[in-house]
């Protein structure tokens, strides 16, 4: 399907499928914000705030795949509404909890399916099937540096609400900025049962969703790809989580962790521009080798230096423009592999795998932060699985998928 037959120009698409990523992405870059206000108030452990936000991690990677499966056999507009809708539950749940299991419900179960629903991802599947071929590598970068800026712009804007009206209130300002979602949708809207290809991979007439998957989890580059994107979310997740309390018991201000995690976005949106341009003049093996040794380098720096206002931008502007980057070499490597026809599906299961690091990144830093005090241990653990996903990207294979070219008929 092209961008013609919708009558919508792929500026308008381009344009509504970045506010749909900040959008979403701003609230959800936010949480770590939250965490001691939230523990002071209630007189909870790190450890329950932690558990939450790893469900949130958890659950949006569990519900990643199914969404997009759905999106891409029924069309993207009803998952972008369902998932914006739970969103904005999900915070006000978080707003008004009072228990853990209240926390964990709002924060963690509703908040984690409706961004399985409405965050970029799905946006990237929308650019696969809605854009010219000529407009993805691009297109995916501005997405993913979009989503970038919303956390650029939320961190301060919500350390604003929260010292003027408290952390209640800024969080349901926070669930009436996502149902903002719901009318830029309709410009992302994708036919049920799109049949586009990339030109690349030779198509496979009516092939099914088991059939997809089964050709997916064969295919040797895919599961290296798949595997290296487990570190991305558990660095990324703990990080975010777990910055500004590090900052906090450093001696730093509350205000330094907003502004870090902000930089971070900031940064990254350069950088997620800046991958999706490379990602069409490099090798996208290479590219996301170097983004996973950065990050290592960079936590390393981090956290040998003194903790000061200075080393905390620092961080925030190095490790943020390395922070999104993996997304446009990734999706466009399972879109070269496998074609657009299945693309938000098969880049949740990558996405999924991304999640499950999310939650073991955040969960982990709540729990061993109880037993040693510290986040030290977190922290290097984040270095080696850095390494260790350099190591794992350099294998995989740039090409499509061997498929059969079926025969014309006769």
């Amino acid at each position: 399907m092209t961008t013609r037959t919708r009558g919508v120009a792929p500026e308008l698409i381009v344009l509504a499928g970045c506010l749909v990523s900040l959008l979403t992405f701003g609230p959800r870059a936010t949480a770590g914000m939250f965490q001691i206000p939230m523990t002071v108030e209630y007189g909870w452990g790190r450890d329950v705030f932690s558990l939450a936000i790893a469900v949130q991690n958890l659950l949006w990677g569990v519900g990643q795949p199914f969404a997009g499966a759905v999106a891409d056999r029924f069309g993207t507009l009803r998952v972008l509404c369902a998932g914006a809708l739970l969103y904005a539950i999900g915070l006000v749940v978080m707003a008004h909890a009072v228990t853990p299991g209240v926390l964990t419900l709002g924060a963690g179960v509703l908040v984690g399916f409706g961004l399985a629903g409405c965050s970029f991802n799905l946006v990237l599947g929308a650019f696969s099937k809605l854009l010219p071929e000529s407009w993805r590598p691009l297109a995916f970068g501005a997405g993913t540096a979009a989503g970038s800026f919303g956390q650029f712009l939320f961190p301060p804007f919500g350390n604003v609400l929260i010292d003027s009206v408290g952390w209640h209130q800024t969080l349901v300002v926070f669930a009436g900025t996502v149902l903002l979602v719901l009318p830029l949708a309709w410009a992302l809207a994708t036919r049920p049962q799109g049949s586009a290809i990339s030109p690349t991979a030779a198509p496979v007439a009516n092939q099914s969703i088991p059939q997809a998957l089964a050709e997916a989890f064969r295919h040797r580059s895919y599961v290296l790809l798949v595997a290296g994107f487990f570190t991305c979310g558990f660095q990324l997740a703990f990080i975010t989580a777990h910055l500004p309390a590090y900052l906090r018991d450093s001696g730093l201000s509350a205000a330094i962790g907003g502004w870090t995690l902000a930089v971070i976005g900031l940064a990254n949106a350069f950088g997620s521009l800046g991958s999706g341009w490379l990602s069409t003049r490099m090798s996208k093996r290479w590219l996301l080798a170097w983004i996973y040794l950065g990050r290592s380098i960079a936590i390393t720096a981090f956290i040998l230096l003194p903790a000061s206002p200075f080393a905390a931008i620092a961080f925030g502007l190095a490790i943020g423009v390395l922070w999104l980057s993996t997304v446009p070499p990734t999706s466009s490597l399972v879109m070269l592999m496998f074609g657009t026809r299945y693309m938000a599906m098969l880049y949740g299961f990558a996405f999924f795998s991304h999640q499950l690091g999310g939650f073991l990144g955040v969960w982990l830093g709540g729990v061993l932060y109880e037993v040693f005090g510290s986040y030290q241990v977190v922290w290097w653990l984040s270095v080696v699985l850095g390494l260790a996903s350099a190591a794992i990207n350099l294998p995989i294979e740039e090409r499509p998928v061997d498929r059969p070219v079926p025969l014309p008929a006769e």
